[in-house]
């Protein structure tokens, strides 16, 4: 199996790096905090991000459609994320959708408007404030086929072969432990289903001072992989039709990531796809 030699996660321990995240998050959910809050990445003041005078919210930056923004409670939609998977993801009714580290539950919120009341969706996420939240969030969105559970995404709470489609908006690079993540949503998924998957990726090498830098790595930043890194640990996972596509237009909100660098330097948006045999050996 490939690991993630390419990413400064590997210079860390796994646990450590789980410890870091999950506290940064818990607090995120524990205060409410969205883009513009602390959340280990210094936004640039007057970004449109922040600006509440700006015509474009930090959600529309990221691709989704004010009228989806609109259809969710307030509380769910905390700013995170890199891109909008439901743009690709193709989600029908009555499927199951699966959501990789889904914070608050905007993106399962959505998804189950996609695949109607004979569809499921699970959020999985490791940190507990988080996942009190996104129930607290289900009688908000009156939405009885969305579920939340506590756990890892590198060892999902998940049967085996019961997914039809597994969506993750810029967690994955949190991860440090990638190839394992791919693995178990290779397992979960039926034979047939896909991933639509937004994250960034890495497109030159990160500064050392970005390298170590826990802010960075909680911040979507560090933990980034090559295109080049995904694509074999996906095809080491077993997938088929993989396909990563970088957005270029991303930069100019990733650019607002730090107010000390452009991270735009480094760093790209994508989405990523990949499909489980029919039949799967």
């Amino acid at each position: 199996m490939s690991n993630d030699t390419d990413t400064v996660t590997g210079d860390r321990d796994p646990e450590e790096i789980r410890e870091i995240v999950r506290e940064r998050y818990g607090t995120i959910a524990s205060d409410g905090q969205d883009c513009c809050g602390d959340v280990g990445i210094d936004v640039t003041e007057g970004s449109e991000c922040c600006d509440s005078t700006a015509d474009v919210t930090g959600s529309e930056r990221l691709g989704y459609d004010p009228d989806d923004i609109a259809s969710v409670a307030d509380g769910a939609d905390l700013g995170l994320g890199c891109g909008n998977p439901k743009v690709f993801a193709e989600m029908a009714p009555g499927e199951t959708v699966l959501d990789l580290g889904s914070g608050a539950g905007f993106d399962c919120f959505l998804a189950a408007q996609e695949v109607g009341p004979d569809g499921d969706v699970i959020g999985v996420d490791m940190t507990p404030e988080m996942v009190s939240k996104a129930r607290e969030n289900v009688a908000k969105n009156d939405a009885g086929n969305v579920e939340f559970r506590l756990g890892e995404i590198s060892h999902l709470p998940v049967a085996d072969s019961t997914v039809d489609v597994v969506i993750s908006n810029c967690v994955v690079n949190l991860a440090p432990e990638k190839q394992r993540v791919l693995d178990d949503t290779y397992r979960v998924l039926k034979p047939g289903g896909r991933v639509a998957i937004s994250d960034v990726v890495q497109t030159a090498p990160f500064p050392d001072d970005v390298k170590m830098d826990p802010d960075s790595l909680t911040g979507c930043v560090a933990g980034a992989s090559t295109v080049d890194a995904l694509e074999t640990m996906l095809d080491s996972a077993g997938f088929e039709a993989i396909e990563i596509a970088p957005k270029d237009q991303s930069t100019e909100f990733i650019s607002d990531w730090d107010a000390d660098r452009d991270l735009g330097d480094y760093l790209v948006s994508a989405t990523i796809e990949a499909r489980k045999p029919t039949h799967d050996t």
